[in-house]
């Protein structure tokens, strides 16, 4: 018997329900297919192996580059979001299209993967008003 091999970027891509794991966005709402991101980088240490990929939007992706983290208001080093350990609504909330933290984890997010930019905030009014915004979290 023949065992089918399914591609790693396929899993990915389903365990996430094709939406972007960090600004929830579902790939039929992307101008650009969605990309898998190391979520800790290899230049990090990161390995590609399933519990360190994410599926994740091309605009989170290049914001997010090779960083891990940022500095909070009083100065603080914060790591980004991680999908595989965190529960997205324990650290964002969605209202009017715009993505508010509720965690220093978020507050590093939102600001560094530019959640907030203008076009993205009424991208996701539009989404939310046809009612495919924000999609289901895949973890729950």
């Amino acid at each position: 018997m023949t065992k089918l091999l399914v591609p790693r970027s396929l899993l990915v891509s389903e365990r996430a329900g094709f939406a972007c794991e960090y600004c929830l966005t579902h790939q039929d709402d992307l101008i650009m297919s969605g990309q898998i991101d190391h979520i800790l980088s290899l230049r990090h240490g990161g390995k590609t192996i399933f519990e360190n990929l994410a599926y994740s939007c091309a605009i989170c992706n290049n914001n997010k580059g090779y960083d891990i983290g940022g500095m909070l208001a009083d100065g603080t080093l914060s790591r980004f979001f991680n999908p595989r350990i965190d529960y997205w609504p324990d650290h964002f909330e969605v209202s009017d299209g715009l993505i508010f933290p509720k965690s220093a984890i978020a507050e590093v997010t939102v600001r560094l993967f530019q959640f907030n930019a203008p076009e993205q905030v009424e991208i996701r009014r539009f989404l939310t008003m046809e009612g495919r915004y924000p999609g289901k979290w895949p973890h729950t």
